[in-house]
């Protein structure tokens, strides 16, 4: 049984890995994008240096997004490494998995809504869209968090041990 887990173990830290090559990636690739919208012997628009900065920022959102469940996966899976059980481990999980999705679904709706508010309106219908999506998944999400509190409260053990593991963690 140890032998599997350390198989496990193994396949979380590589994707752990290339959660942060990807979203270093995506930071180097940003950072090329704002060199040429920025580049003042660059021969572009105002508006096209402007798309082309609302580019780069979705790209460090879609970034931001990797990192962060890189960290979660390392934290949650390697360095806990405990299952998923208690009602307190599954809402934490998930909030910090939803916490980066609605975040970045909002930012990539604003980001729609600056690039076709002029230039092509009848787009506008697929940001709001995606603002719905993210609106939908937050408030899926508050009514999970209410519902899990009750269940929380019957097992106030597991909420006392997790508290230890972000104590040890942390350290």
């Amino acid at each position: 049984m140890k032998y599997i887990q350390n198989i496990f173990l193994v396949g979380y830290m590589l994707i752990v890995g290339l959660f942060f090559i990807c979203g270093l990636g995506l930071i180097i690739m940003a950072g090329v994008e704002t060199w040429g919208a920025l580049d003042p012997r660059a021969e572009f628009k105002v508006r096209d240096r402007f798309e082309l900065i609302l580019e780069c920022i979705g790209l460090l959102t879609i970034a931001v997004a990797s990192l962060e469940l890189g960290q979660t996966v390392l934290e949650e899976e390697v360095q806990r490494s405990v299952n998923i059980s208690s009602p307190t481990r599954v809402r934490r999980f998930l909030s910090r998995f939803l916490i980066v999705v609605v975040v970045s679904l909002s930012i990539e709706c604003l980001i729609g809504v600056f690039q076709f508010m002029h230039s092509k309106p009848e787009y506008l219908l697929h940001s709001a869209s995606v603002g719905l999506a993210a609106a939908a998944i937050l408030a899926t999400w508050g009514l999970f968090i209410r519902n899990n509190v009750e269940a929380e409260k019957l097992e106030p053990h597991s909420m006392r041990e997790v508290q230890a593991e972000d104590k040890e963690v942390a350290t």
